[in-house]
């Protein structure tokens, strides 16, 4: 589903409307591409995969696990592969105690990925259960995969230093200051993520 092109420009203008330095790096930077990913196990699957490696080598073992276990890495399928299948495959230890954690919670039926709490807290601690899953992680889905316009990854380290950048501070701020920050950007927090990482991913801002 993802935050739609459309949403990210009616955010971002509200927000310029009322942050001239906001409203200036806009017109300087233009606005950001939408970014989308599909919803549901695959991409939270993907993201413990993806975690301290390169995007090479999570692409690597992705290819891998598909191979072995098919295109829709069924969680029925990833329980019943046994460590050293999946150790083949490239998962560490660690990395499959978070995969067994999120599959088991999914065929449990105890974490329903189709229908989580309209409440943006309240989803993020139904993800935060996952093992491997922390706050930042749960917000990135919940952003980028359900398209929630106003989830702030305050945590996120060039969230930080765009928000300071844009902030003119001298210093990077910390996540409880950033987090604080945001409330200025509500109800379009989401918009001004994206906006953070288009600024931080230029050359000058």
């Amino acid at each position: 589903m993802g935050l739609k092109s459309a949403d990210i420009r009616t955010g971002l203008d509200a927000i310029a409307a009322r942050e001239p330095r906001w409203a200036a790096a806009l017109a300087q930077h233009g606005y950001p591409e939408e970014r989308i990913r599909p919803t549901g196990y695959r991409t939270l699957l993907r993201t413990i995969v993806g975690q301290q490696v390169s995007v090479a080598a999570a692409d690597s073992v992705w290819r891998k696990l598909t191979g072995h276990l098919g295109e829709d890495i069924a969680p029925a399928a990833l329980l019943q592969a046994s460590f050293d299948d999946l150790r083949a495959c490239g998962l560490s230890r660690q990395k499959q105690g978070y995969a067994r954690s999120l599959c088991e919670l999914v065929e449990s039926g105890e974490l329903d990925l189709n229908s989580l709490p309209d409440d943006d807290e309240d989803a993020i601690a139904q993800l935060v259960r996952i093992k491997g899953i922390g706050r930042w992680s749960a917000e990135i889905y919940l952003l980028f995969a359900e398209g929630r316009p106003d989830i702030w990854p305050a945590g996120d380290l060039a969230v930080q230093i765009a928000v300071g950048r844009l902030a003119d501070m001298d210093e990077r701020p910390s996540e409880k200051q950033t987090r604080a920050m945001g409330e200025a950007f509500r109800p379009h927090r989401g918009a001004a993520a994206i906006f953070a990482w288009h600024t931080y991913n230029s050359a000058t801002l």
